[in-house]
């Protein structure tokens, strides 16, 4: 209600329903923002939603990616001899032999448990 120089003026009826009318309005969006807030099972599903495409759309990348790279793994073995793929294996053996002695030691390991195991029978 607004005040005219000291004195209350009478409201238009018209203008007080309009009002009454927004007000009801807005405080119907406001409940069902917070009832949206409030409901967890739905936004839990949302989410669940969410991260499920989010998933799906990184596993496709991650297919693309694996898919380009075994085409062109089997066009790059295609493409090399043998000798070179020995050749190739040797030198990474050469500069780095930890792997292969590692393998070796557990070949061996393997071998030593076989041979205690028939000892005992």
């Amino acid at each position: 209600m607004s005040e005219k120089n000291g004195s209350a003026a009478k409201p238009d009826l018209v203008e007080l329903r309009e009002e009454i009318k927004q007000t009801r309005a807005e405080l119907g969006e406001t409940v069902q923002a917070l009832a949206a807030r409030a409901d967890v099972k739905a936004r839990a599903r949302d989410q669940v939603e969410q991260t499920k495409e989010r998933v799906r759309t990184q596993a496709a990348l991650v297919t693309g990616r694996v898919r380009d790279a075994a085409l062109g793994a089997t066009e790059r073995a295609r493409e090399t001899s043998p000798g070179e793929v020995v050749h190739v294996a040797g030198d990474r053996v050469r500069a780095n032999p930890m792997p292969a002695v590692l393998l070796l030691a557990g070949l061996a390991a393997v071998a030593g448990i076989i041979l205690i195991v028939r000892g005992r029978r």
